[in-house]
C-alpha cells in the first residue's frame, strides 16, 4: 500500500531496522556471523559453544555458553526472560541430563520451548554442547 499525500510512492509501513550484536568469538568475521541479531522485538542468537570453558564438564560448558547467551541479549536489549525458544546441540546423548539441568538452572521458570538434538561433532572437538535462543522483548 502507497501514499498518495505525496509526490512520491512511499510505504505505509516503517522499515524495521536491524542490528548485529558481535560476540568475542574468533570466527565470526572468518565465517561472517553476529552472536546475535535484532529485528524489531525479537532476537536470535546464533549458535553459542563453550570458548574458553573447552576443558570443562557439559554442565559447566553449558552454564559457560549461557552466559555468554546472555551477554548476547543484554547487548541486544533483552534479557533471558524474554527468551522464548532454545536449541541445545550435544556431541554425547549422555550428557543430556547434565545439560538440562544446567538449562534448567537459567529457564526452570521462565520455560521457553526447547530442542535438545544429538550431533556428530562440533567445530571445536573438545566442545560437548552449543546452544541457540530465540527472544521476543515485551
Amino acid at each position: 500500500m502507497f501514499s498518495r499525500t505525496t509526490n512520491l510512492c512511499r510505504p505505509l509501513y516503517r522499515e524495521t531496522m536491524r542490528q548485529n550484536i558481535s560476540g568475542s568469538s574468533p570466527y565470526e568475521p572468518v565465517i561472517g556471523f553476529s552472536r546475535a541479531v535484532r529485528v524489531g522485538n525479537t532476537v536470535y542468537v546464533s549458535g553459542t559453544a563453550p570458548v574458553g570453558a573447552e576443558d570443562a564438564d557439559a554442565a559447566a560448558q553449558t552454564r559457560h555458553t549461557l552466559e555468554l547467551i546472555r551477554a548476547a541479549l543484554e547487548k541486544a536489549g533483552a534479557r533471558m526472560e524474554d527468551v522464548v525458544r532454545t536449541r541445545m546441540y550435544l556431541t554425547h546423548a549422555d550428557d543430556w541430563e547434565a545439560v538440562g539441568r544446567a538449562h534448567g538452572e537459567f529457564f526452570g521458570a521462565i520455560r521457553p520451548a526447547a530442542t535438545m538434538v544429538v550431533v556428530a561433532a562440533l567445530l571445536n572437538p573438545k566442545w560437548r554442547v552449543e546452544i541457540e535462543a530465540d527472544a521476543v522483548i515485551e
